[in-house]
């Protein structure tokens, strides 16, 4: 079973005020709506200029409703994970691409599990580290990519 975390932020100049977490409510657009709309309730209207969520169908409703409540609010979709949904898009659908990364993961989980070889890696590379690659972040792997490119 999968849980969902919405992890809920106010940044402000003078710190972070507001800090909130929710669970399984991530695919319910009104559920989500009626959380930032009771946030933005909370921390005043006035204090608000701009709403940074995930761009998941249910976060894009959840935004387009809070804007069309509140007119000079704007939602923008992460840039990260609209990066990441390119990068992700571009590593499944170009099968070079795919074969150097699947290689590469492959290459990476070898370093990575057998303390020998990290030790000649970080000998012939300053100790420097390889990321390792995450679920979540398609970006990882291509950062990966990179640094054994590079090295």
């Amino acid at each position: 079973m999968r849980i969902y975390v919405m992890m809920l932020l106010l940044c402000t100049c003078v710190g972070i005020p507001f800090n909130a977490a929710t669970y399984d409510i991530s695919k319910d657009a009104n559920l989500l709506f009626g959380i930032l709309d009771d946030i933005v309730e909370e921390v005043g209207e006035d204090n608000f200029i701009q709403v940074i969520i995930d761009n998941a169908s249910a976060y894009v409703k959840a935004g387009k409703l809070l804007e069309a409540k509140r007119p000079h609010l704007y939602w923008t979709p992460c840039a990260a994970h609209c990066i990441d949904l390119m990068l992700e898009g571009i590593g499944k659908q170009i099968p070079k691409v795919k074969s150097s990364l699947k290689r590469c993961m492959l290459e990476n989980g070898y370093i990575s599990n057998h303390a020998p070889v990290v030790n000649m890696m970080r000998n012939f590379t300053k100790e420097r580290n390889l990321h390792r690659s995450a679920i979540t972040r398609f970006a990882t792997s291509f950062i990966t990519l990179s640094q054994l490119m590079n090295q």
